[in-house]
């Protein structure tokens, strides 16, 4: 009996039945929009806080630029994998930074250089023809300072093309070489220069294999011993041995010169670095152990320096020897 009325027990239990499907149907659909949005809630809070560093590596990334390499991500707040990025991403921009600085100095330095010579060439042109009454006596001054300073800009930009060539490139050929030959080679186009200037010479140079660019080897021994001469005092030394090793075939030149600070030594290597020399002197352009340190860097060996005791210069290069 339902309010005084007596209805079927089964429409009952139907009536009973539908009416709780219904609301178990509505609290279950209420719950699961409370759980969505709480997930949904949940989710956008975590995901902002691991995709922050993400965000602030990608928008350091987007700001770059070679006016703005100093700017670098730092430390975040994440100890995973995204702080690992942004540490490996922050080195790279340092290298970066140190390759851009580099290659600004270089060519500052090579404008410098290039721009003495072109300098004389135009002061020289601009006083000859200025003189009306010049003779063939000036005009031939005039053209023997041209060709000096021209040979010597011609030296630099091909000193430059061959340090643009050696300077992180593979090597344009292999084959065994034996330093003592390209020393023997090397001397014989300086060795005019260094008795006009009274330069006392001695080599113990035995069989010392390698294996690499015989141009390139070469020009190590050349520019070494034309730095060990041309850097040299009058009626000075040099002294140059080869040696043989298992793992390393050495070449070390030796020579006297003017006094150099220890902590200078390892600049020389630098572009337009010359020993004891201002940087607009007239003898080299400071190229020599640049190319040599490129030079030997492509035949996966080491080159070092150190001053000799009472002035001078001691270079020492170690090469791969021969299998």
């Amino acid at each position: 009996r339902v309010d005084g009325i007596d209805v079927d027990a089964s429409a009952v239990t139907e009536h009973l039945r539908v009416y709780s499907r219904n609301r178990v149907l509505l609290f279950g659909a209420v719950a699961f929009c409370f759980v969505v949005l709480a997930a949904g809630i949940l989710a956008w809070t975590f995901t902002a806080r691991v995709l922050q560093p993400l965000r602030e590596i990608t928008g350091t990334a987007r700001r770059l630029s070679i006016e703005s390499m100093g700017e670098r991500i730092g430390e975040v707040r994440t100890k995973d994998e995204l702080a690992e990025l942004a540490e490996t991403f922050d080195d790279m921009l340092d290298r970066l930074q140190a390759a851009f600085d580099a290659q600004r100095h270089f060519v500052a330095n090579a404008s410098h250089e290039l721009r003495t010579p072109l300098a004389v060439i135009r002061t020289e042109l601009d006083v000859t023809l200025s003189d009306e009454n010049a003779d063939e006596a000036e005009l031939r001054r005039m053209a023997e300072v041209v060709r000096d300073a021209t040979e010597r800009a011609e030296r630099l930009v091909g000193s430059l093309l061959l340090l643009a060539r050696t300077d992180g490139a593979g090597l344009a050929a292999r084959e065994p070489v034996d330093l003592a030959v390209i020393v023997a080679s090397a001397w014989r186009a300086v060795r005019a220069e260094a008795e006009k200037r009274g330069i006392r010479a001695e080599f113990a140079t035995p069989g010392a294999p390698t294996f690499g660019d015989p141009a390139l080897l070469e020009r190590i021994a050349g520019n070494l011993l034309e730095n060990a001469v041309r850097h040299n005092v009058d009626g000075g030394w040099l002294d140059v041995v080869t040696q043989a090793g298992p793992q390393w075939s050495v070449l070390r030149v030796r020579s006297s010169g003017g006094l150099l600070d220890p902590a200078a030594v390892p600049e020389l290597f630098e572009p337009f670095r010359r020993a004891g020399v201002a940087r607009t002197a007239r003898t080299g352009a400071g190229l020599g152990l640049s190319i040599v340190r490129a030079a030997v860097d492509a035949h996966g060996g080491t080159v070092s320096a150190e001053p000799v005791v009472g002035g001078g210069l001691s270079v020492t290069v170690h090469l791969p020897a021969l299998p």
